[in-house]
């Protein structure tokens, strides 16, 4: 088998990492000097995220610092266009000069739309796709509330443009300046969150790995030790969720995993879970969990040797051949999701066989994924896979 070391490739990130417990609270400091002509700020966060007080404490230090804030608050989860337009315009209102990201994935891709629509003239309609934006965007930071989607490293905003269907933003510009990670503000998260969302950074790391076409070095080192922090912090940070020492471990796999797949694009398991979140409202962690093992076992023909690299992570006991080593690696998967007490069966979340056709339908709408995918998907494998994991 070639080696990927040689293979040709280029690799993108955020511009700034800065990881420290309690950071959020001398944020004021950090960003004058490295944005010192900023002066209007705006942080964009979910009305969820704002009830907690975790919000009052950053705005005072940021006011304290002389700079001046506002607060848009109406991001949704899988937001839809109408939002991202009325945040942007409330931005262009407020003059505002740096856009920052403080929640979720949803807050953050609208943080990311806003830092672009704000600063240009570019329409929202025009930027969808892959490398679609031009102009000029506001200096934008990344502030993540949860271990899960990576979208602080990512140059990826997902918006909901009709019932069900979401179109992506895919462009260098969305890479933020700064991101910064305080597992202080991961404290609130219950546990059944912290599990889905953790598990959602792990198949990040899982697919990245195994990323059929950009699969590199740098991608393949960063899963590596993404899914390593997250495997071993996981259970602790669900078990006692005032273990920062486990969530900001959690925050920066997620953060490593985030910069793996955005490089090395994800594949199969993403493009089966969006359908189940779209149609059914599922979280978007909960929907990876769900199919993971099941994609997982229809890669193993393919993918052996990659996932039995994954088990000496997971499974360091694991012994055998590829395969057999593969398997391993798959089982210890699937028994993390049932020790953390989540859903494991579609039918848990109010999927029934005769939903299958449309999910499988939906999945092969899922191009861009796909073509990421170590083994081809057909729909009648989609369609088995779901069957799997009814």
């Amino acid at each position: 088998m070639p080696s990927d070391v040689h293979n040709s490739f280029s690799f993108d990130t955020v511009a700034h990492v800065h990881s420290e417990l309690g950071s959020s609270q001398r944020l004021g400091a950090l960003l004058k000097q490295r944005f010192p002509k900023a002066q209007r700020l705006l942080i964009v966060t979910d009305s969820g995220f704002l009830s907690t007080g975790l919000v009052t404490p950053i705005v005072a230090n940021l006011q304290s610092a002389g700079l001046t804030v506002q607060i848009f608050s109406d991001v949704v989860a899988d937001p839809p266009e109408a939002v991202v337009l009325q945040a942007a315009e409330f931005a262009r209102q407020h003059e505002i000069e740096l856009v920052i990201g403080l929640g979720g994935g949803s807050s953050m891709d609208v943080a990311k739309l806003i830092a672009v629509l704000a600063g240009g003239t570019q329409a929202l309609h025009t930027m969808y796709g892959i490398g679609n934006i031009s102009g000029h965007r506001l200096p934008l930071v990344q502030i993540p509330t949860t271990a899960g989607t990576g979208s602080e490293a990512t140059p990826i905003a997902i918006v909901t443009t009709g019932e069900t269907t979401k179109m992506g933003v895919v462009a260098p510009q969305l890479y933020a300046d700064l991101a910064l990670l305080d597992a202080e503000l991961t404290l609130g998260l219950p546990s059944h969150i912290t599990a889905a969302t953790g598990i959602d950074a792990m198949v990040h790391a899982i697919e990245a790995y195994t990323s059929r076409i950009k699969k590199n070095p740098l991608s393949d080192m960063l899963a590596r030790q993404a899914l390593t922090l997250l495997w071993n912090n996981i259970l602790s940070a669900c078990e006692d969720g005032r273990n920062l020492t486990a969530r900001q471990a959690m925050l920066l796999g997620a953060l490593l995993a985030g910069q793996a797949f955005a490089n090395a694009p994800v594949g199969a398991v993403h493009a089966l879970a969006y359908p189940i979140g779209g149609i059914f409202h599922v979280p978007h962690g909960l929907s990876n969990s769900l199919v993971l093992s099941h994609v997982l076992r229809f890669n193993a023909p393919v993918a052996a040797h990659h996932y039995a690299e994954l088990a000496d992570i997971v499974a360091p006991a694991a012994r055998g051949s590829a395969e057999a080593r593969a398997e391993t690696m798959i089982s210890a998967m699937t028994k993390l999701a049932q020790q953390l007490g989540i859903e494991t069966r579609l039918q848990q979340v109010g999927i029934k066989a005769a939903d299958l056709d449309r999910l499988a339908d939906e999945a092969m709408l899922q191009t861009r994924l796909l073509g990421n995918n170590p083994r081809e998907v057909t729909r009648a494998d989609a369609h088995a896979i779901y069957s799997a994991a009814l």
